[in-house]
């Protein structure tokens, strides 16, 4: 019996999109999967735990995007979660070893060389996901606490169901964030003191309010159509020139950590190269002549 054509061609992306997902690292917390061409899904994936964030998860998070980061075949990244909550925040099991490692030392400058170093750790973790050329959208379900909120702070667009909540949990157990919430999420939404109410109180904030600051850009009925919706986004956005995704976002960042004219300068010194790229003149052929599918090389 043989396959029509486009079963056969179907077998083969298949197989194709196992084999790049065996090149890379294998992670014990994270399920990552090529779901469309050039998107790929990385879900957080301890959901017996409520995707808790222990030592192992923030290291594979920030493994995972670096090497995604220099993967050819992956132009968008969608960061999502199994299970019932999105995730509960740092495992605080992890912060009771912390506790104990400390408590092996005498020394003051000892115990905060061990936090500090900790600290330091968990940060670049999290900023793997901003400096990954590749933008990064996240799909957020019911409950995004803590680190979690850290987490998706550090994405480029964020999305969640109308049954999801946030919550800067610090205060609540006496600490402040320290891996990106309170360097972050300020510059996302539009108003810093509603901001500092978040961190001060460390009250709850559902979907309805998140979208109202900013903080989210759409908020859907249901994790299945959201999953659906961001997907498209994602595949639109790898269909445009990987060029010009990609320094759009080195610019947008860069840009929200600069004076204006610190951006204009940075995007003028590489858009005076990135300007003689092929995909500039792909793109603009495109355009010209009405093809709205124009094919760029890999980078």
């Amino acid at each position: 019996m043989f396959l029509g054509t486009s079963s056969f061609q179907k077998g083969i992306l298949f197989f194709r999109n196992i084999s790049k997902i065996s090149a890379m690292s294998q992670y014990h917390t994270l399920k990552i999967e090529n779901s469309k061409e050039f998107v790929y899904s990385v879900q957080l994936n301890r959901p017996e735990k409520a995707n808790a964030m222990n030592k192992t998860m923030w290291l594979e998070i920030g493994k995972c995007f670096n090497e995604l980061n220099e993967n050819t075949d992956c132009r968008v990244i969608v960061l999502s979660a199994n299970g019932k909550y999105f995730t509960s925040g740092i495992d605080l099991f992890d912060l009771m070893n912390l506790g104990q490692e400390v408590a092996n030392h005498d020394d003051i400058a000892r115990k905060s060389k061990v936090l500090r170093c900790f600290i330091k750790t968990y940060q670049d973790c999290l900023t793997a996901i901003e400096k990954c050329d590749k933008p990064v959208l996240t799909a957020i379900h019911n409950g995004c606490i803590g680190g979690g909120v850290d987490l998706v702070s550090a994405a480029d667009i964020r999305y969640c169901t109308d049954d999801a909540w946030f919550q800067l949990k610090e205060t609540e157990i006496g600490m402040a964030a320290d891996v990106g919430t309170l360097q972050r999420m300020q510059k996302s939404i539009g108003s810093m003191s509603t901001f500092n109410e978040l961190a001060f109180t460390a009250r709850k904030f559902h979907s309805k309010e998140a979208k109202s600051i900013g903080f989210v850009t759409q908020v859907y009925d249901t994790k299945e159509s959201m999953l659906e919706n961001v997907m498209n986004i994602a595949s639109n956005i790898a269909s445009k020139s990987p060029v010009g995704v990609q320094m759009t976002k080195r610019s947008i960042i860069y840009s929200r950590d600069h004076t204006v004219q610190e951006g204009l300068d940075h995007i003028a010194d590489w858009n005076q190269t990135l300007l003689q790229s092929e995909d500039f003149i792909k793109a603009s052929m495109a355009v010209a002549t009405k093809d709205k599918n124009p094919i760029f090389s890999k980078l």
